[in-house]
């Protein structure tokens, strides 16, 4: 049996549960991060059709240079949902803006879900903390988990390698050099807004699907993009 996945009652955001029946396919999407272009590349070769899902991690928007783009593309179709990403959130609090965002962008961005789930699968932007209950965790923390150091940050242990529970779970958040694939966790964020790849999951097949962006909108520092690896039973990667 699928263990049920509850979230504390006062966050200000959802969980929104899906069958996993009414779906054909079932793709789930990386950070996108504004990169229009290369999420219409990625879309071109999924090919899905109104029989099948998109879901994205998350961080749509930001960094990149087409955030209202990937909006309209997202929301002009009934299959293609989103969880929210940290990003997403830096928006609605107005920490951060985009200037070609509109009012009725940012009450979309409000009214994404924390989780999105079906059968023993969920998708969280930024992770789960397997050493407290799933309705321990702030929105924050579901959002931006990555390091289960104290001083978090890049430092291991990561959450998504020492994870032996269910559901699984499929994040972004944390920039990986590559796809992470456990039984208990994928890692999706490849880094396109950074020249990397935009990645997809393949959740009825269980391959990875990815695509070249056009061209690298930011830099980052190679010692926060993560090599990932699985940890051994005792937490040591």
């Amino acid at each position: 049996m699928t263990p049920e996945l509850t979230l504390d009652a006062t966050l200000d955001a959802d969980h929104r549960r899906l069958d996993s029946d009414d779906w054909d396919d079932i793709y789930v999407v990386g950070d996108v991060h504004g990169c229009r272009a290369t999420l219409e590349r990625l879309l071109d070769s999924l090919a899905p059709d109104r029989n099948d899902l998109v879901v994205f991690v998350g961080d749509l928007v930001r960094k990149g240079p087409d955030s209202e783009g990937v909006l309209d593309v997202v929301r002009s179709r009934p299959n293609l949902l989103s969880v929210r990403g940290n990003n997403e959130q830096k928006l609605v609090d107005g920490r951060k803006s985009v200037d070609s965002l509109t009012d009725d962008d940012l009450a979309y961005l409000d009214s994404l879900p924390a989780v999105i789930s079906w059968d023993d699968a969920a998708v969280v932007h930024g992770g789960i903390d397997h050493r407290k209950p799933v309705a321990e965790h702030t929105l924050a923390e579901l959002l931006n988990t990555r390091s289960l150091a104290p001083e978090g940050g890049y430092e291991r242990p990561f959450w998504f390698e020492t994870r032996r529970e269910s559901p699984r779970i499929f994040f972004g958040h944390t920039v990986l050099a590559e796809p992470f694939e456990s039984d208990h966790a994928v890692g999706l964020d490849t880094g396109c807004v950074y020249g990397g790849r935009l990645t997809a999951y393949d959740y009825r097949d269980s391959v990875f699907r990815s695509v070249e962006p056009p061209e690298t909108y930011r830099s980052r520092s190679a010692d926060s993009i993560v090599e990932p690896r699985l940890a051994t039973p005792d937490g040591r990667p």
